[in-house]
């Protein structure tokens, strides 16, 4: 009987996970599906390895050129969509810190969450400065600092539809660069904010 008890919750806690899950990504996805960022993000991507791997040096200014008007795409689009998920109840917006994902934590918890609306506030900031270079590095050093801020930007939304564990795996599985490697990456003004939204101390 005991274990037919447990097998219940267990089964009772994986519907609940599983139902709060499929309603982040419904939520996440209702905003995103507005928008190309996603497209745009892979373009780049594959661009910048196409850019760096071009032999041809005026060839590859063409294609630098173009990877250039795709980057300032891709900050309007995420400024204006990181300004439309900002009107979300903050209810809808938190983002458990726990290492896996349990029901009702960012309710029961709420001093271990975080806003996600910040996070994209701090992640449309940093898209902005990458992409206006006004340090003038040069484009490989844009690039990968650009890189780097998407890939943390696209772990925040794994991260708020599932958990922390399975934004990192994705990560790692789908760029072969873990967490720690991409915030240390970033623009250093990134990483403060980031990590001070993390403490709860963001100003």
């Amino acid at each position: 009987m005991d274990l037919l008890i447990f097998a219940a919750l267990v089964i009772g806690v994986l519907v609940l996970k599983t139902r709060d899950q499929r309603q982040r990504i419904v939520l996440l996805g209702s905003h995103l599906s507005r928008y190309d960022i996603e497209k745009l993000m892979e373009g780049l991507t594959e661009g910048y390895l196409r850019a760096l791997g071009e032999a041809d040096a005026e060839r590859q200014a063409q294609v630098w050129s173009f990877l250039d008007a795709q980057e300032v795409k891709l900050r309007d689009q995420f400024q204006a969509f990181a300004a439309e998920f900002a009107g979300e109840d903050a209810a809808l917006t938190r983002v458990s810190k726990l290492p896996v994902a349990l029901p009702f934590a960012t309710t029961l918890l709420p001093a271990a969450t975080f806003d996600l609306r910040q996070a994209f506030a701090i992640h449309a900031q940093a898209i902005a400065d990458a992409v206006e270079n006004r340090n003038q590095r040069s484009q490989k050093a844009k690039a990968f600092t650009l890189s780097a801020e998407l890939f943390l930007m696209q772990h925040t939304c794994h991260w708020y539809c599932r958990s922390k564990a399975v934004a990192s795996a994705r990560l790692l599985a789908r760029h072969k660069t873990p967490y720690a490697q991409v915030l240390e990456s970033v623009a250093p003004a990134t990483r403060t904010r980031y990590e001070a939204l993390l403490r709860g101390n963001l100003g």
